[in-house]
């Protein structure tokens, strides 16, 4: 104890008086005019995107090295964070084994050992363990590995798995020999990683990606034929849409979807028939969006038209098309419907009831319906692959800020649920410590915008914790309050953690996304910045001591409330932020730029170019009193291009105020996700929280 206490100390005095270095690394200054719809502008950090420019590099070595620097009095805190982060996780575990024919199926993780290792067993679980693949194996050597598909053959004889060695997402695919061990010499390169096997267990569907990374062509190959002789199954050339490849759970059919922000359209194919053309469910509408799955001689179709949040609508398989469309959910606007899981005796449907996630059970039996019930008051649940069609069996997952990752089967006729796993939380944990709560702060038009937060309990509301607050708010995806052991260090310290449930997002459906995008998307910053200001007039936050995060378009949601609102943060954490919206949506060779014009609208349209250069991070930075910021990067991220975080750090850099702590961390081996392995991201992590502690002048010491 009195280490600790010696420690604790050590780690004050080093954060007092913790100065930013007055000599960072300025990015020169290069003329660049850029002339688009009537307006001119000039960006003297566009030679950034030069990546072979020996000069970029040399930047960006010169912001690590200074970032080195600054962080070096929290070496010792980012060193605690990191062992106690680690120390929670249970290094060496299992997942729930998953009954496929007569094979379970599992992967586990090793002591001291960044992958995963996927196995199975034939018959029962006592039965001798196969390793299918070995992650660490693959990743050894590498400076940066993700796995992407990994599918097993419908005979179990062969294994498909997709890599990514570099960040960029562009993944090579292989087979695998089961039996013998050995490789196929079939290898697919330059494709996203989706597949889909036939059921003839020689003929895989495949995509490949375009120059702007976009999966744009469905291929079909059968193996021992030459990759260069794969027919295309479909094509598709409009770059607003993507191309998805997926399989019925009945086993019955192959679906190729396309789809962009506003519209989709889905084609099948006979998985017994693999030669076979594809034929088209229905043809594509603006502003209609469906997604088709499987039940016998029909389909089940989720689907927006005429119902903007949603309904199920079924129709013959042999006649598929919008004329043959009849209601089996009917549309309610209060519920959002995300998905369906058919199951011989039910189907299972993933919707949204108030802004929380939820699951409603179908029998087709009985023809009645039930709702799971879920008793906190904020949390995240979703539906797991479920691979078996003929089972009374719902597997679901489930979490919230204090309870941990829960793998749950569910009978759907008993309406009993067992829980198969909780996820090991070491170091101590118990979740009766921590209080979750939810709120709501009210927006500058009025509106009520949830908040999740959460809190070691004995917290007094009394206006000097310091908080830390995340937010999204885009693409309407739903951030919602799952579970994440490394929080705990940060509630131990005294922290209030939360998220802002901003509009952009889908947490309360599809006009809550609508009201946060194109020309609402300063709602995004507003209702984030009620709901920091909500914290702080409640007493949940010190307004001395209120960090904020997000990630990629979260990363605007921080710059574009840095600039709207630099007073109210102390720290702000960036990471991949998309800050330079006005330039990268005016570059249609970017990826995603064209498929995102639904998203945040086209510049070469006036009024489009107008709304974004007044909120674009990067274009609205002024001369002013900002708040500490870190920003991270990845050099190989194809979303967001490395050279957004670092124009507008090194345009930051120009200001005459450099009163505050300003650090850029480029990732060179990585990409839009950060640094791949298991420790190697909670290092991101530890970083991160350090950051936020050192700036905030909180507590570096637990308070146990």
């Amino acid at each position: 104890m009195a280490f600790a206490r010696l420690f604790v100390a050590g780690l004050i005095f080093a954060f007092v008086g913790w100065l930013p270095d007055k000599n960072p690394p300025r990015a020169p200054e290069r003329p660049h005019q850029i002339t688009e719809v009537g307006h001119v502008r000039n960006d003297p950090f566009f030679w950034l995107r030069e990546r072979d420019d020996p000069a970029v590099l040399k930047y960006l070595d010169a912001e690590n090295a200074y970032a080195d620097r600054v962080m070096r009095p929290t070496l010792h805190l980012q060193d605690a964070l990191y062992n106690e982060i680690r120390g929670r996780i249970k290094e060496e575990d299992i997942s729930v084994p998953v009954k496929i024919d007569d094979y379970y199926y599992y992967s586990r993780t090793e002591t001291g050992k960044q992958y995963q290792v996927h196995c199975r067993k034939k018959g029962s679980l006592a039965a001798k363990e196969e390793i299918l693949l070995d992650e660490n194996a693959l990743a050894k050597g590498q400076k940066f590995f993700r796995l992407g598909t990994l599918e097993v053959s419908p005979n179990h004889k062969l294994l498909a798995y997709s890599t990514d060695t570099s960040g960029d997402e562009q993944f090579d695919l292989r087979i695998k020999s089961l039996e013998t061990g050995a490789l196929l010499p079939d290898e697919i390169k330059n494709c996203s990683g989706a597949f889909v096997w036939a059921n003839d267990n020689k003929t895989f569907i495949y995509d490949q990606l375009d120059e702007t990374h976009r999966p744009y062509k469905a291929l079909k190959h059968v193996l021992g034929t030459s990759v260069s002789q794969d027919s295309a199954l479909y094509e598709e050339n409009d770059q607003r849409f993507f191309l998805g490849i997926s399989k019925s759970r009945d086993k019955k059919f192959i679906f190729i979807e396309v789809e962009s922000e506003l519209s989709s359209e889905t084609r099948f194919l006979d998985a017994n028939q693999p030669e076979q053309e594809p034929k088209l469910v229905r043809g594509r509408e603006n502003n209609v969006l469906y997604y088709v799955t499987s039940h016998g001689d029909q389909f089940f179709i989720v689907t927006n038209d005429n119902a903007k949040n949603f309904k199920v609508v079924t129709a013959p398989v042999n006649s598929p098309g919008k004329e043959n469309w009849k209601d089996f959910i009917p549309y309610d606007p209060q519920i959002k419907i995300d998905s369906t899981d058919p199951f011989k005796n039910y189907l299972a449907v993933s919707e949204r009831k108030n802004g929380l996630p939820g699951i409603l059970v179908y029998d087709f039996t009985s023809g009645q319906s039930h709702d799971m019930r879920f008793d906190e008051p904020s949390y995240d649940v979703s539906l797991e692959s479920n691979p078996v069609f003929d089972t009374d069996t719902l597997r679901i997952r489930y979490s919230s800020f204090v309870t941990p990752d829960s793998v749950i089967d569910y009978n759907m006729a008993s309406r009993e649920r067992y829980l198969r796993k909780e996820q090991s939380v070491l170091g101590g944990y118990n979740k009766n410590n921590y209080q979750l709560e939810r709120a709501f702060a009210k927006a500058a038009d009025g509106v009520e915008v949830p908040i999740s937060l959460v809190y070691r309990k004995g917290f007094k509301k009394n206006g000097s914790a310091p908080l830390l607050l995340d937010g999204y708010g885009a693409y309407g995806i739903c951030e919602d309050a799952d579970f994440d052991s490394s929080v705990v260090s940060l509630l131990d310290r005294g922290f209030v953690f939360a998220i802002a449930h901003v509009r952009g997002g889908g947490e309360l459906g599809r006009t809550w996304y609508e009201d946060g995008k194109l020309l609402n998307k300063k709602n995004t910053f507003s209702d984030f910045i009620a709901c920091a200001q909500y914290l702080v007039d409640e007493g949940y936050a010190s307004p001395k001591k209120v960090a904020i995060t997000g990630g990629s378009a979260g990363g605007l949601l921080m710059g574009a409330v840095m600039n709207m609102r630099p007073d109210l943060f102390t720290t702000v954490i960036a990471n991949v932020p998309f800050v330079d919206v006005l330039n990268t949506m005016s570059d249609p060779s970017l990826p995603l730029t064209v498929t995102e014009y639904e998203e945040w609208g086209n510049p070469q349209n006036p009024k489009y170019f107008d709304y974004i250069a007044s909120y674009s991070p990067y274009d609205n930075v002024t001369d002013k009193v900002y708040p500490n910021l870190l920003v991270t990067a990845g050099l190989n991220d194809t979303r967001v291009s490395y050279w957004e975080p670092a124009k507008w750090v090194a345009k930051q850099r120009t200001l005459k105020n450099q009163d505050r702590v300003l650090v850029l961390r480029t990732y060179k081996e990585a990409g839009h996700q950060g640094r791949s392995g298991r420790f190697e991201q909670l290092k991101e992590t530890a970083l991160e929280y350090a950051f936020v502690i050192a700036t905030l002048h909180a507590d570096p010491g637990t308070r146990e």
